[in-house]
């Protein structure tokens, strides 16, 4: 379906394929909404943080098999910060969940989490389970934030496993607080990243590089399109951008308890490289939900850019196991 099918008003052509437009959250807020104006399974990616839709390749396209949508978060890739500037927490991204959702026309939907969006896609199960038919969280877990949060060199404090909780929580908040001092020379770095860039398979092999190398499953995602995601990615305020870290991070620890709640099907993925969701965590968090299945791939952080065609598959038995 077209924009023009769907009745939309200023929805205009995204770089991602599909169409973007503006909606307006319960508070008033501004969103960028994405839609991929396909026909299908309903999905509502809860994107990282930040990520664009760009990452999201296999729900590109007309014949996808899913209609997806997404959403910029407040402040973030032409949302507007909220009048109130401290509704950035994890359930105002939730309420932004469901005002998409809406505005897609879906009553309930597949819900996809990467890295900060898994908290949110967990709350959102739990608020409302009728509208989440299921779960796919790769690269975060349902308690606040800190453990997402970007590995600094040194002299930074240590974030991650190992490290005792306490030292952990004040460590990582320093960390969120330094992405405003640290973030602006590293956007400046990866803006200047060739528009041209092309690292699919064949031109890979042209230039005598292995793929194998970059992705074990011998599928190399395009370099070209982390690097329009890294390039949108640079664009932010990274002052706004340390705000929304912290703030997503006071939410409250989901224990096990809350977490058996969730009946729906969930496919929890895990990177067995992954440095800011460890394997171990995930591993936790699919064993406190009722009908989870992990599943582990030899990746990073960056799942979704590294093996889609894995999470395709996923997202496809996902489905099956929903009954959608």
């Amino acid at each position: 379906m077209t924009p023009d099918d769907r009745g939309l008003d200023g929805a205009e052509p995204d770089d991602a394929g599909g169409f973007v437009e503006d909606v307006y959250a319960r508070d008033g807020t501004r969103l960028r909404r994405w839609d991929n104006g396909a026909a299908g399974v309903p999905v509502v990616v809860s994107n990282g943080l930040g990520a664009s839709p760009t990452a999201w390749t296999f729900l590109h396209g007309p014949d996808c098999g899913y209609h997806a949508t997404s959403w910029h978060h407040r402040g973030l890739g032409g949302s507007d910060r909220p009048a109130d500037e401290t509704r950035i927490r994890v359930d105002d991204h939730v309420d932004d969940l469901f005002t998409v959702m809406d505005a897609a026309g879906m009553d309930a939907a597949l819900v996809v989490g990467w890295s900060l969006g898994v908290p949110i896609a967990i709350e959102a199960a739990r608020r409302a389970p009728e509208r989440v038919a299921g779960l796919m969280v790769m690269g975060g877990a349902a308690t606040g934030t800190f453990r997402v949060l970007p590995q600094l060199p040194p002299p930074f404090p240590p974030v991650g496993p190992g490290v005792p909780e306490g030292v952990q929580r004040r460590a990582a908040q320093l960390s969120g607080w330094l992405l405003r001092v640290v973030g602006p020379p590293v956007a400046g770095i990866i803006d200047l990243l060739p528009r041209s860039l092309d690292a699919s398979r064949e031109a890979l092999d042209r230039a005598g590089v292995d793929p194998a190398q970059l992705d074990p499953t011998g599928t190399a995602a395009p370099l070209v399109t982390l690097a329009e995601v890294a390039r949108q990615f640079a664009r932010h305020d990274w002052t706004w951008f340390s705000r929304l870290v912290l703030a997503g991070a006071e939410h409250e620890r989901a224990d096990d308890a809350a977490l058996a709640g969730i009946t729906v099907p969930v496919t929890v993925v895990s990177g067995n490289l992954d440095t800011l969701a460890p394997p171990a965590d995930m591993a936790a968090l699919a064993e406190a939900l009722p009908d989870a299945r992990l599943v582990r791939l030899p990746g990073s952080h960056f799942l979704p850019l590294q093996f889609p065609d894995a999470l395709a598959g996923e997202l496809e038995a996902l489905a099956r196991r929903a009954h959608l």
